[in-house]
């Protein structure tokens, strides 16, 4: 019996190539693609696939809020980060919001199998890199610096970077389905917490803090 994997990536060469490596595997069969993190939780919810191969930096929904959604209702699926990102806040947030492995973009192809066939063994699976970054952390046990994850709630951090991506108040009102007021109750929030005041600054915040790529 196939493994049932959907890839979110929103990179299309990316997909394809993922696509193209994985069923090469007998066992292994690629159901769905997604480009950003919020259709990534949509094709999950009506696809239930087995294994997730989960980009971070995604639109509209970036991986590590993408993961906590999925995690929440389907805690049984398995999610793989394949990132770029090797910075400590980016791997300890994923995994804290449920992800089973964590690879760079750049590791070979086999590695993804390998994760792969961990994953499915209920281990879990980290590029030796990475690795190193989690267990430097937890032997240091470092107090955690403030950042867009300690600061804001998940709500916020999803507004955050919808108004960063550009959309008005009106727009995130209706693709969240909530009301306007809501959605400025939150922007107002999210400026108090974080002490900015413009929508220009609280967009270079959200890149720096790698919430959107834009």
């Amino acid at each position: 019996m196939s493994l049932k994997v959907l890839l979110a990536d929103d990179h299309k060469i990316v997909r394809d190539g993922l696509r193209t490596l994985l069923q090469k595997n007998a066992d292994i069969e690629v159901i769905a693609e997604a480009e950003d993190g919020r259709e990534t939780v949509h094709l999950v919810k009506k696809l239930s696939p087995e294994i997730v191969v989960m980009d971070i930096a995604m639109p509209d929904l970036n991986g590590i809020e993408a993961t906590r959604q999925i995690m929440a209702e389907h805690p049984g699926i398995k999610i793989i980060a394949l990132s770029m990102h090797s910075d400590k806040r980016f791997v300890m947030e994923m995994l804290k919001a449920g992800a089973s492995a964590y690879l760079l973009k750049d590791c070979a192809f086999e590695e993804l199998i390998l994760a792969i066939r961990a994953v499915t063994e209920n281990k879990t699976y980290l590029s030796p890199g990475i690795a190193g970054v989690v267990v430097e952390d937890f032997l240091h046990a470092r107090k955690e610096e403030p950042s867009v994850f300690s600061v804001l709630t998940d709500r916020e951090r999803e507004v955050l970077q919808l108004l960063a991506e550009g959309q008005t108040t009106k727009e995130i009102a209706s693709h969240l389905q909530v009301s306007i007021k809501t959605i400025e109750t939150h922007r107002n929030r999210i400026m108090d917490k974080l002490g900015i005041h413009t929508i220009a600054e609280l967009t270079k915040y959200a890149i720096r803090e790698g919430l959107t790529s834009l």
